[in-house]
């Protein structure tokens, strides 16, 4: 473990600061690669000596160059590539989206290229929103239509479209990884951040509507997070992608798992809106086989945990204002 160097992109997002968190935490060497400075989210998780471990590298995804010279100048043996546009983000400028959802994926594996990072597969985030809400889980083998509902989908199944080209042409393996509504400290972006910020609504003894209806599955930072670290240490070969599996639970579900820990909130948080436009449960689809048994909160334990160190922070003053007052 002591040779590993991981490079994250992404890493001031809520994603990459939970696998910084782990990282760090582990004594394995970071670097983290963002192009922004804005750390607040890690320092949700790290103290400043943990955070002093970290190398950071400030660049662009959608700067080939900047990417390429992040891997060779550090040494990098891993590579786990989270840095992406969200949903609003991306509907709101798909250009943006497409610059760096596409072209920042295809960058990273340009950049691995006859590296040692080439000897590890690349793990990248897909997502859940590359399905369509009518692509039938019961089918005998639950592949994307190829037809999702967002910019963002389509970006993502291009990426796995691409990484599948890079395994052939190249001989570059690659994990791409499927979570679908992630929560926790840190998740303050894209449509599916709600009940997060339900959450910290909650902390704060403050009302919230969490947007959308329906069922989902639920599945907590530091478990994705795992699974990512997992995945970049396996021996494989070709281009993988595997759906994280959780539970399918309803909107409604989530609201109580916050009653449970907030009753004085029981009348405060709502549910309102239209079902999200992906499965509401997808299969594992062989993540078991791939990654073994991966870490799986439940959703009680996460809303807690959640829930605890939200009101640490604030009791703290560490919670970042602009955080779940939108």
């Amino acid at each position: 473990m002591s040779r590993e160097r991981f490079l994250v992109t992404g890493a001031f997002g809520c994603l990459g600061a939970w696998v910084v968190h782990e990282l760090v935490g582990a004594g394995v060497d970071v670097v983290s690669f963002d192009i922004g400075n804005d750390d607040f989210r890690i320092r949700y998780l790290l103290d400043d000596g943990a955070l002093a471990r970290v190398t950071r590298v400030r660049g662009d995804i959608a700067d080939p160059l900047a990417v390429r010279e992040a891997v060779l100048d550090h040494g990098i043996t891993n590579v786990l590539h989270l840095a992406a546009l969200q949903i609003p983000a991306c509907a709101a400028n798909p250009s943006s989206g497409a610059l760096a959802n596409v072209v920042g994926t295809i960058n990273v594996f340009e950049a691995v290229k006859n590296t040692p990072a080439a000897d590890r597969p690349i793990v990248y985030a897909s997502s859940v929103a590359a399905y369509d809400a009518i692509d039938d889980p019961a089918a005998d083998k639950f592949e994307p239509s190829g037809r999702p509902s967002s910019h963002y989908g389509v970006f993502k199944f291009a990426n796995e479209g691409n990484a599948r080209v890079f395994a052939r042409d190249d001989g570059l393996a690659s994990i791409g990884l499927r979570p679908a509504v992630v929560y926790g400290v840190g998740r303050d972006q894209g449509k599916t951040s709600a009940p997060t910020a339900a959450m910290l609504a909650a902390a704060r003894g403050m009302p919230f509507k969490i947007t959308f209806s329906g069922s989902c599955q639920m599945q907590y930072a530091q478990d994705v997070a795992r699974a990512f670290i997992t995945a970049s240490r396996t021996d494989h070969e070709g281009a993988a992608i595997v759906n994280l599996d959780a539970p399918s639970v309803d909107v409604q579900e989530i609201v109580e798992a916050i009653r449970t820990v907030t009753p004085e909130t029981a009348d405060r948080i709502v549910v309102s809106g239209d079902p999200l436009p992906f499965p509401v449960r997808v299969p594992d689809d062989g993540v078991v086989q791939l990654l073994g048994r991966t870490a799986a909160t439940s959703l009680v334990d996460g809303v807690a945990e959640t829930i605890s160190r939200f009101r640490n922070l604030l009791a703290s003053g560490r919670m970042d204002d602009r955080y779940g007052r939108k």
